[in-house]
């Protein structure tokens, strides 16, 4: 690797990930252009978002489930003021991570998953 991949790479460690470093990462990682990546990422985001605008979820299996999930009208506080504020109701986004990506980030709550499995067969056997 030269010198600004491994200085890339570093940067991305340590710090929140933005497009660009996304893009340079996938560059880098698998020798195609900065622009078709470019283009790939923006069509897997536009993709995900008109899906879930649709009313349907997009499960990539292993990283996650990004879904519409329907919010109630409520009473909320202008924070200013402290007058009641009516909330419509309406469709957020939600994402939900998969399996895999719960335990990438957190190998120990996917041992302590995996005990509780043992323990509770154990207790119930």
């Amino acid at each position: 690797m030269r010198a600004t991949q491994l200085n890339v790479i570093h940067f991305t460690l340590q710090t929140n990930m933005n497009r660009a470093e996304l893009v340079e990462r996938i560059v880098l990682e698998n020798d195609i252009s900065k622009a078709v990546t470019g283009r790939v990422l923006d069509t897997l985001i536009g993709t995900i978002q008109s899906t879930v605008r649709r009313g349907n979820s997009v499960t990539l299996v292993g990283f996650g489930t990004f879904k519409p999930v329907k919010r109630a009208a409520r009473v909320g506080k202008n924070p200013r003021t402290g007058v009641a504020v009516d909330i419509p109701a309406g469709v957020v986004p939600k994402f939900t991570p998969g399996a895999k990506f719960k335990a990438a980030v957190d190998p120990k709550a996917a041992l302590r998953k995996t005990a509780g499995h043992e323990s509770h067969r154990r207790r119930f056997a």
